[in-house]
């Protein structure tokens, strides 16, 4: 099956380099990556241009207006420039394990979508890797494990052989887009990301929710699909679980009321990359181009 990365990025150009050196250097390549930008400068932009020649497979750069933190559109622009079976879904701070791709697709099975985590990198450890330093994925890296939204010492190491049982003796798992992957059509059925939910937090909780409820169960990923997250200041709210923000009131209607499908998602943006998404050969040779959209 053919798989899409998609990479979502605002404003952090250094960072996007560092992930694209990782994206390059998978064991099993990615059919095409996709960088879905909420509303970059012009920094970004250069920084995909200049790699896009000499990338070993597609790269395409899907931008939109910054009108403040609009993740979810960003990514349902993404998801519908996509022309993969399958699109795993990562944010543009996130340094991958050579078979960060493959060990998604060892996992995939129809039915579920795919929950990763991440390691979450200390100042210290983060200005080295974006120097160029190599990632660390052992339990030695120089890390906060203790962050409730990390992933765990316990878990700091690439086992597949406890990565299948794991996902497939537990559903669990903290939801995090940063480190997600699905079948596309899941994602068409119940239409993406609700475009609703504007600034910090929920969306991705909301959109498991709704694949859930349509039938589409959860495996989370342990011991595989490692990735390194560089640390930067946060934008989440002082209570991100705080049930009167308005993403979690959407949240919790969709789990009340066992939505599966909203109405503001990649719908809206299908017509816009039918054209690029019918062409036959998109998958097996890299563009030569990346314009922006």
């Amino acid at each position: 099956m053919s798989v899409s990365l998609v990479v979502l990025t605002y404003n952090w150009p250094e960072a996007l380099t560092r992930v694209l050196d990782t994206v390059a250097a998978q064991r099993r390549l990615p059919d095409e990556v996709i960088v879905a930008d909420d509303g970059s400068g012009p920094q970004t932009a250069a920084v995909i241009a200049a790699r896009e020649g000499a990338f070993p497979v597609p790269l395409r750069h899907v931008w939109q207006e910054d009108r403040g933190f609009r993740a979810a559109r960003a990514r349902n622009r993404g998801f519908a420039a996509a022309k993969g079976d399958y699109v795993v879904l990562i944010d543009g701070d996130m340094l991958l394990h050579p078979s960060f791709i493959a060990d998604h697709l060892m996992l995939a099975e129809q039915g579920y979508f795919l929950q990763g985590g991440r390691l979450k990198a200390n100042g210290e450890e983060s200005a080295r890797l974006l120097a160029g330093g190599s990632p660390v994925f052992a339990p030695w890296l120089h890390g906060n494990f203790h962050e409730f939204d990390g992933t765990r010492r316990l878990y700091a190491f690439r086992q597949p052989l406890l990565a299948r049982w794991k996902a497939r003796a537990r559903r669990g798992g903290r939801v995090m887009s940063c480190n997600m992957s699905f079948w596309r059509e899941d994602l068409l059925r119940v239409n993406g990301f609700d475009e609703r939910m504007e600034g910090y937090g929920a969306e991705d909780r909301e959109l498991a929710a709704r694949l859930e409820n349509a039938g589409v169960r959860r495996r989370q990923l342990k011991w595989a699909a490692l990735a390194v997250h560089l640390e930067h200041r946060s934008r989440a709210q002082p209570d991100v679980d705080d049930p009167t923000l308005p993403n979690n009131r959407l949240f919790r209607q969709t789990i009340e009321q066992r939505i599966t499908r909203c109405e503001l998602g990649i719908d809206r943006h299908l017509a816009e990359f039918a054209e690029q998404r019918a062409g036959t050969n998109a998958l097996q040779a890299p563009t030569g181009s990346s314009a922006s959209v």
